[in-house]
């Protein structure tokens, strides 16, 4: 899946399994299920994201789904948005040891960014129920851009939860999408909401 850039994929492995598990990034029972778990079913986001497309990961994190996803696709130019500085720290040492001159990692939270940058594709994995989400996310994505978030089997729920909140945005028909099929096992959940319009 990684081709050319199996090696550093292999080596973000091993970074997560050593200093994300030392810094309280990972938990240590998850080191055994790094790549079904983590890195496997952050790369098969990409399934979603078009070609050459600029790709803002809120919550970012450890670098996921965000760096996986550089790694994955060279062609995407990717921010990593986190506010806590020991994962920054992290973040900005995987993106040195990794080469990866495409990402840029911003201490913010997302609102911080609101009116800064606007973005083809914003990504999130385990952030924040969805009505918060989509006040963080949404101001980033760029008209005819979409909020790709990472959710699990409670995403028809969150969906109704948040009705109210989907209506005050722009968008398309929600869509919930199943990814990385015959690669992850099961699929990955994914909620795509489309923006029309700039907020008013």
């Amino acid at each position: 899946m990684f081709g050319a850039n199996l090696d550093a994929a292999v080596r973000f492995h091993d970074l997560l399994a050593s200093a994300g598990v030392e810094r309280g990034l990972i938990g240590p029972r998850e080191t055994s299920r790094l790549w079904e778990r983590h890195l496997l079913n952050c790369a098969v986001l990409a399934e979603a994201i078009p070609t050459g497309a600029t790709v803002c990961d809120i919550g970012s994190g450890a670098g996921l789904p965000g760096l996986v996803l550089a790694l994955h696709r060279p062609d995407l130019v990717v921010t990593l948005v986190e506010p806590l500085l020991r994962r920054v720290m992290f973040l900005d040492e995987a993106v040195a040891h990794l080469k990866l001159s495409q990402v840029e990692v911003v201490r913010a939270r997302a609102e911080e960014q609101h009116g800064r940058a606007a973005y083809d594709v914003v990504t999130s994995r385990a952030v924040a129920p969805l009505g918060k989400l989509l006040g963080w996310s949404m101001p980033l994505v760029a008209p005819q851009g979409a909020l790709l978030a990472i959710k699990g089997s409670t995403v028809a729920q969150e969906l109704v939860d948040a009705s109210a909140v989907v209506s005050r945005w722009t968008t398309a028909t929600p869509e919930v999408l199943s990814l990385g099929v015959g690669v992850v096992q099961p699929p990955v959940t994914v909620l795509r909401l489309e923006r029309r319009q700039p907020s008013g």
